[in-house]
């Protein structure tokens, strides 16, 4: 079961959102909805998704925040899966793997502008879908819900999962995305780093040495960061943040202190942390809580989380029961 979820905080849209995502998606599917009700922004619903395995959150709670790429997510469409490394050696580096019709093996350059096709009505290209230095295969782009999606073809044998955050270090924390892993790494158990790549000497905007792309586990799962020494009008903010389940009140502890950095961010199990990235220590239970077909409990449970900055474990299941 997942430790870290990525949870998407949309205006009205997010039960619309997860439904288009999980139709342009492979094996993905809703799992949960509930009506949070007499919150601070009315009554909002929360979706529990899965997209092609990876569960996501959406909450519909005001147009209080917008999406901006500081957070994206790289969809990494790999065409060593299923075939030989002489397979691979025949067809080039040109990212068209030739399958014959009715192969079970897929041909993931096509699957990868397919997925494009899906996501791009509505949205924007960030960055065109084309051959790079870095992949034969890639492309950026925000949906018609302001969402960033990074979609890449590679093959370079390391084992990594379809969908995987992507955290862009700029402004005044441009420079920072390397430190960040290895803070990230000291807080999660399950936790190390991957490969990184720096810019070199010479580069217009990016100082040599930075990142140019890194890679991090965090309680077993991947996250990627970069710094971008453009000039950008975002940073990190509410509209992405990052549930982390937690199992005991010493564990909601343990995170809530080592990663919260603004207090008056605090509140209702939420929290910033040194570099401006949002999080949510959450009990597991409260899934179970929430869920509950009997909505006194539920409204309970919801106002008491109101009342609280970091989230006490005891209170909300006496609340609860």
């Amino acid at each position: 079961m997942s430790k870290i979820i990525p949870h998407l905080w949309f205006d009205k849209e997010a039960r619309e959102a997860a439904d288009f995502y999980c139709a342009a998606f492979p094996d993905s599917k809703i799992t949960q909805s509930v009506i949070l009700r007499d919150t601070p922004s009315g009554d909002s619903e929360l979706i529990s998704f899965q997209l092609a395995g990876q569960p996501f959150m959406a909450l519909s709670a005001g147009p209080l925040f917008k999406f901006n790429p500081s957070t994206s997510f790289i969809l990494n469409f790999d065409p060593s899966k299923g075939r030989s490394k002489e397979d691979l050696e025949a067809e080039g580096a040109s990212g068209r793997l030739k399958l014959p019709r009715g192969d079970a093996r897929y041909d993931a350059s096509s699957s990868l502008e397919a997925l494009w096709e899906k996501l791009l009505p509505g949205g924007k290209v960030l960055m065109a879908l084309q051959q790079y230095p870095h992949a034969p295969l890639y492309g950026w782009l925000q949906d018609r819900y302001g969402v960033s999606w990074q979609l890449m073809l590679s093959d370079s044998g390391d084992k990594r999962p379809f969908i995987t955050p992507a955290l862009l270090f700029v402004g005044e924390v441009c420079g920072k995305a390397e430190e960040a892993g290895a803070f990230y790494a000291s807080v999660f158990e399950h936790s190390g780093a991957g490969s990184i790549h720096r810019y070199p000497a010479g580069m217009e905007f990016d100082k040599e040495g930075t990142v140019m792309y890194s890679e991090f586990m965090l309680g077993g799962q991947w996250f990627a960061a970069m710094d971008s020494g453009y000039k950008h009008e975002f940073a990190f903010n509410e509209a992405i943040s990052f549930m982390v389940y937690c199992d005991s009140q010493e564990e909601i502890d343990h995170y809530w202190t080592r990663l919260s950095a603004v207090p008056e961010a605090e509140q209702c199990g939420w929290l910033k942390d040194r570099y401006g990235l949002s999080w949510q220590i959450v009990p597991r239970a409260l899934d179970g809580m929430m869920q509950d077909p009997d909505q006194g409990r539920v409204a309970r449970v919801m106002q008491a989380i109101l009342q609280m900055k970091k989230l006490e474990l005891a209170k909300l299941q006496r609340a609860y029961a």
